[in-house]
């Protein structure tokens, strides 16, 4: 005769009740996560190890799962980017960022939640969901999530009155965005966006993206004064890679024509003519 395991309440501020998240995250991202992916597969490995419990009721531990769940949830609010690509100031962090909500919507769109999950037998191991499964799910519950009136004012405040400070000043793209559609600054957002064209793919692969149409520059530079007063500040060298970037080159081109032995050296110039533009930019916004 088997007794059927009974509901039971958590306090609402503990950790555990982020663990079926934890169960939820792809393969990809819960080893990438210095906390989680120490938490072992097995409810029986958490339950007989005290340093278990205790990792579980650490901030990092919290901090961790709050990150993957907002990286997840963040591409289904609407806003494009990366989660590291905003700051705390910006509402849509703010949203991405609120754990206890998502994991409720999570076990109402699938059932997945504590009650579940502690019905398993302790020895029973928790398989990783499938990836194209986890985001259908992460966009039902973020389709929830937004038919919430608290939190669709505030994706709607983030839309109409976006501002510099919601963004790290790293050159995103929806930074970029951000400047062409809200303050207008052709001028700046030209220079930005062809060094992040020049320098990396979304993959992150600085050295297989070829150079863009060389008459992009140009249609979006509106103000050729910014533009010359920030390359007046480059070296000879380094304005000459600049420019050869602009004309179509691409980096293995640039280093036989200006005598690198590597083109990873003129990945390396144009990563530090990058640096010169942000410190320019804040001296000029």
């Amino acid at each position: 005769m088997t007794t059927e395991r009974t509901a039971f309440k958590i306090p609402r501020d503990s950790n555990l009740n982020y663990l079926p998240f934890v169960y939820f995250l792809p393969e990809d991202m819960f080893y990438k996560l210095p906390t989680l992916y120490k938490i072992p597969r097995e409810l029986g490995g958490i339950i007989h190890d005290e340093s278990m419990i205790e990792l579980i009721k650490s901030d990092q531990f919290l901090d961790d799962i709050t990150d993957a769940i907002a990286m997840l949830i963040l591409p289904h609010l609407g806003f494009g980017g990366k989660l590291n690509q905003f700051t705390g100031y910006s509402l849509v962090y703010f949203v991405a960022c609120q754990t206890q909500l998502w994991v409720k919507l999570l076990e109402e769109v699938t059932g997945w939640g504590l009650n579940q999950l502690f019905k398993l037998k302790p020895t029973t191991t928790i398989h990783f969901f499938e990836t194209d499964y986890i985001k259908n799910v992460m966009a039902q519950v973020a389709e929830r999530g937004k038919n919430i009136e608290a939190i669709k004012n505030l994706l709607a405040v983030q839309r109409e009155f976006p501002c510099d400070e919601d963004f790290e000043q790293v050159l995103s793209n929806v930074r970029i965005d951000f400047y062409r559609k809200w303050y207008h600054t052709r001028s700046k957002v030209g220079i930005m966006a062809s060094l992040e064209e020049f320098l990396e793919s979304d993959d992150g692969d600085y050295y297989s993206k070829v150079a863009v149409d060389p008459r992009n520059m140009a249609e979006v530079v509106a103000s050729e004064d910014y533009c010359q007063r920030f390359k007046s500040m480059l070296s000879e060298r380094d304005l000459k890679i600049l420019e050869l970037r602009e004309d179509g080159y691409i980096f293995e081109e640039i280093a036989e024509k200006l005598g690198y032995k590597t083109h990873s050296a003129v990945v390396k110039r144009m990563q530090a003519i990058k640096e010169v533009f942000l410190e320019y930019e804040k001296k000029h916004k």
